[in-house]
């Protein structure tokens, strides 16, 4: 049992300085809690990775979920959670009181430009290491390299996980199996068809729970849902309000989803923020307490080992397509390659905390700005 004080200080610090998205935090994430504390393995984390694949709601904060449960039981899975979650809702909410006060949000611009490559190292790093002991065969290789060029392409994240873990069950003959995985396909599809009316605290709650109970798949994802209901069926925001939450969302640290933390402010204030965080993020919880139990079991039968062996290879390939997209946009002069070079250096031959490396990249990109 890990004490309840770590916890929180771990996924305080990663909420803090978790930037770069769902790929960059569970590389973090590794960081801290494989290789420099060894609370847990490689294949047990990556066994993690592919449950909250499996599951709606935000990846990175469901992964600090299962691994607070783990180290403390329920305390520990509520204060992973909570301490991942709340530096970046708080961020996030200044920054719509300042949005809702001035019009718009400060030019974080700067800070990004010297924050992506570290990301980049640190996700090549952490893919890597996992790979070396998730993909045991050259089958499973093909599969993470094929999930990171369909990836590139534009593949929907969702059709290459499952897709993938389709195609090691079908291998391995899990008919029964497939089965199972096709009718909860379908039944997480069927529960997005729910609907809320007008503006208020209620509805904007109920909003936002379902959002966070049937989403599954990236950030870009959350996109095209909020844009549905929120600009297009009722006309809440504007499609500007919209962006402006989704960039917030994005250069603040910890997870995509305190967007909804944003547009909650922009809404209805104060109120509306926590609710709509509370709201968004608590079926993560609910999913986690749920299955992080059958998690161990699952390795036992040979088909759904087969499937989650599939998850975790298109996975890590997912992990290796974020950090060539970042690259092909940040990687543009010898100065952010370099610093890219010596944070893979000093992530391998060094051990450096990662959360230091982002902390000097923030700085870095300031002072060049």
């Amino acid at each position: 049992m890990t004490s309840l004080g770590e916890i929180a200080r771990v996924f305080l610090l990663l909420g803090t300085a978790a930037f770069g998205g769902p790929a960059a935090h569970i590389a973090m994430m590794h960081d801290q809690v494989v290789r420099r504390r060894q609370w847990l393995g490689n294949a047990e984390f990556m066994d993690l990775i592919a449950a909250v694949n499996l599951i709606p709601g935000p990846n990175s904060t469901e992964l600090a979920i299962h691994i607070g449960r783990r180290q403390a039981g329920l305390a520990g899975l509520a204060i992973a959670g909570i301490c991942f979650i709340v530096p970046a809702a708080l961020i996030v909410a200044t920054l719509a009181a300042f949005y809702v006060e001035y019009g718009h949000t400060p030019d974080a611009r700067a800070l990004l430009t010297g924050i992506a490559p570290v990301i980049i190292a640190v996700i090549v790093h952490a893919t890597f290491q996992l790979a070396k002991t998730a993909l045991k065969s050259a089958w499973l290789w093909i599969i993470g390299a094929l999930a990171a060029a369909l990836s590139i392409f534009g593949v929907n994240e969702l059709a290459i996980l499952f897709g993938a873990g389709l195609l090691m069950l079908a291998a391995h003959g899990g008919r029964r199996a497939l089965a199972v995985v096709v009718v909860a396909c379908a039944s997480s599809a069927s529960l997005a068809a729910a609907s809320t009316a007008s503006v208020s605290l209620a509805t904007l709650t109920l909003f936002f729970l379902k959002v966070g109970s049937v989403l599954f798949g990236s950030g870009y994802v959350l996109i095209a849902f909020l844009r549905a209901d929120l600009v297009e069926r009722w006309g809440w925001l504007t499609e500007q309000q919209l962006l402006d939450a989704v960039a917030v969302g994005q250069f603040t640290p910890g997870p995509l989803f305190t967007t909804a933390t944003f547009i909650g402010y922009v809404l209805a204030g104060w109120p509306g923020a926590v609710l709509s965080t509370i709201a968004i993020f608590l079926p993560a919880f609910v999913f986690v307490w749920i299955t992080h139990p059958v998690i161990p079991r699952l390795r036992g039968s040979r088909p759904v080992a087969a499937f989650l062996d599939g998850v975790i290879a298109a996975s890590l390939g997912l992990m290796a397509a974020v950090a060539v997209t970042i690259g092909r946009t940040t990687l543009t002069s010898p100065l952010w390659i370099a610093v890219a070079v010596a944070s893979l250096v000093a992530l391998t031959m060094w051990r450096v905390n990662s959360v230091w490396l982002v902390l000097a990249g923030a700085v870095l990109g300031l002072a060049w700005r």
